[in-house]
């Protein structure tokens, strides 16, 4: 039967849905929200299981958007998904140097992808920053390095790139590291997931 509903309404319509397709199924409640969303974005109800989270992951992520940080994503598609007018009122700033043309040479010259000189870049912002990667494992294996060799403190890693050459194995990386993070196991994830994980974060203050 087709409801009739206003369109205000059909985001809160989604999640008494999802409420009613998860009874039976407890979510931690510092994870709600952000397993809710990521649902209400994919229609993918293996997040349930899918997402990880570090210990205190979501109060560090909320409390460092409180606190002004950036959010640095891989793809342009996952910075357009992210609320930048609610981020902008807690000071901060979504940051994406994938398409930088200076990006794209360095990368080539390299041998590299650009996803590695991305988060290079992002590295020398010297402001505390989120991470949310949706597509690149390079992206995540850097970060990786970086954290090990001390040259990157994220305030927050969500590590969520979908595929499957190499996806699994830098997630796994960035489940050992004492950042903080959530990250999507297996080779599910995606920009959207990126984006709604950080929305997740931020409604939690702005709404």
């Amino acid at each position: 039967m087709i409801e009739t509903i206003r369109p205000q309404e059909i985001e809160r319509r989604s999640f008494e849905i999802i409420g009613e397709m998860l009874q039976g199924h407890p979510l931690a409640p510092e994870h709600e929200a952000v397993i809710k969303r990521v649902i209400h974005t994919t229609a993918d109800f293996d997040y349930v299981d899918n997402l990880v989270f570090s210990a205190g992951a979501v109060e560090k992520g909320v409390a460092a958007l409180r606190s002004g940080c950036d959010i640095v994503t891989d793809t342009q598609m996952a910075r357009a998904g992210i609320n930048k007018t609610a981020l902008a009122r807690l000071g901060g700033q979504v940051h994406c140097f994938m398409s930088d043309p200076d990006v794209a040479q360095e990368a080539q010259a390299r041998g590299v992808t650009r996803a590695v000189v991305s988060m290079e870049r992002a590295a020398a912002l010297g402001r505390p920053c989120i991470f949310a990667i949706g597509n690149a494992p390079t992206a995540l294996l850097t970060l990786y390095t970086l954290v090990e060799a001390g040259q990157i403190d994220p305030a927050l890693i969500i590590g969520v790139p979908v595929g499957f050459v190499n996806v699994v194995e830098s997630k796994e990386r960035i489940l050992t590291l004492p950042t903080p993070h959530i990250v999507a196991r297996g080779c599910k994830g995606g920009s959207n997931v990126a984006a709604a994980i950080c929305n997740a974060l931020l409604y939690q203050i702005t709404r």
